[in-house]
């Protein structure tokens, strides 16, 4: 049996709207009449109801509030508004307020009552069910985010703990190997030499991927302090950085001029340091090399900023692996490394909220793109525009 509450102060409207529900095709039904909004309000106490049909205009309530009052009290309860008054507007606001219908009085019938009666029921069920879904998928996004933030916190803490502890035994085979060449140099045949050689350039290596790896594993941990960073300056100390690196090249700069953003300016300087060095490294074979940093247009709020070089480039084929840690496109032989740059670039961008990616081509070099917060003009020199 359905269950339908009326409110409604006029008799003659009232009994109205109970014969309409009785016209054929009949579907049995508890009709529930209150006059007033107290009434009502003490009547949904002890007796529930599927739907109610509700009249704006009562003694203690008028307007919207009289819709508001009870949806408020009984948001799952769906409500038809019937009212006197013809007012596109009101039924407008009525709707988006939550009312499943409005409608005028004079001008409904038996099968218009009926048909936004079911209506009402059905919308009403299926928003039920859409909110329903919606706090199920927010609590399992919830859940899942909650486990991958613990999973990629142990994660770290292991990649720490191991890159830590393999640092003492790397230590002690340096410092053996040191002390057995010094004992015994000049007493060991060449070939043994080489393996001592060997062995020690070895745990350099070791000892650099050990270090770039505990960075890499700060970098997620590591304090961020956001403020207004000058990308020109950045630059500028970057490449000052790397003179002794570039003093016998021959490399033509085009930089253009750089705006100020928003992050932090030790992360910064290190996402610059990386690909400007690499842009430096794998330029190297060039006669004359070309590096380019610049801006590259806008992406929603923020700047897109590129780096470019003439240099070996990358086949676009493994472009999947170009930011991983320790996947490198180029051989060890060729150029040096230890795979980490380009992932401790993506961590960091990551961390100011923006995205990275490149595009390259074996022999023709390669462009690195990443996004940052721009930083608001100072108002003295938006004046200084004008």
């Amino acid at each position: 049996m359905l269950r339908i509450g009326l409110v409604e102060d006029n008799a003659g409207d009232a009994r109205l709207i109970q014969e309409m529900l009785r016209e054929p095709p009949v579907t049995e039904f508890r009709l529930t009449h209150s006059t007033s909004m107290d009434q009502l309000l003490e009547s949904l106490e002890h007796e529930p109801i599927e739907v109610l049909l509700l009249d704006l205009g009562l003694p203690d309530s008028q307007g919207m509030d009289t819709f508001h009052r009870i949806n408020d009290r009984a948001p799952e309860l769906p409500i038809v508004i019937f009212s006197g008054a013809d007012d596109e507007q009101l039924a407008s606001i009525a709707v988006s307020s939550g009312a499943q219908d409005y409608l005028v009085k004079g001008r409904i019938n038996s099968f218009l009552l009926k048909r936004a009666i079911r209506y009402a029921m059905e919308r009403k069920r299926a928003e039920e069910e859409i909110r329903t879904l919606n706090r199920e998928l927010e609590r399992r996004v919830a859940e899942r985010t909650v486990q991958l933030l613990r999973a990629n916190k142990e994660l770290e803490a292991f990649s720490y703990s191991v890159s830590h502890d393999l640092r003492a035994p790397l230590r002690h085979i340096e410092g053996y190997v040191a002390m057995l060449q010094r004992v015994t140099q000049g007493t060991l045949p060449a070939k043994a030499e080489r393996y001592l050689e060997t062995i020690s350039t070895a745990s350099v290596e070791m000892g650099s991927l050990i270090d770039n790896l505990l960075a890499f594993s700060r970098m997620s941990v590591e304090r961020m302090t956001e403020a207004h960073v000058d990308l020109a300056m950045l630059v500028d100390e970057v490449v000052q950085g790397l003179q002794m690196a570039t003093a016998d090249r021959d490399i033509t700069w085009k930089i253009a001029p750089l705006p100020a953003v928003i992050g932090d300016f030790s992360m910064l300087k290190q996402v610059l340091a990386n690909l400007v060095g690499n842009a430096v490294k794998y330029s190297k074979k060039r006669e004359c090399a070309e590096i380019e940093i610049g801006v590259g247009g806008q992406e929603d709020d923020r700047i897109i900023l590129f780096v470019r070089d003439n240099g070996a480039g990358f086949d676009m084929r493994y472009y999947d692996k170009l930011f991983g840690v320790f996947h490198r496109l180029h051989a060890p032989d060729d150029f040096e490394g230890t795979g980490i740059g380009l992932a401790t670039v993506r961590r960091i961008i990551d961390r100011h909220g923006g995205r990275t990616w490149g595009n390259g081509a074996v022999d023709q070099g390669a462009t690195f793109y990443f996004t940052l917060r721009a930083a608001p003009i100072p108002a003295t020199q938006l004046l200084e525009s004008q």
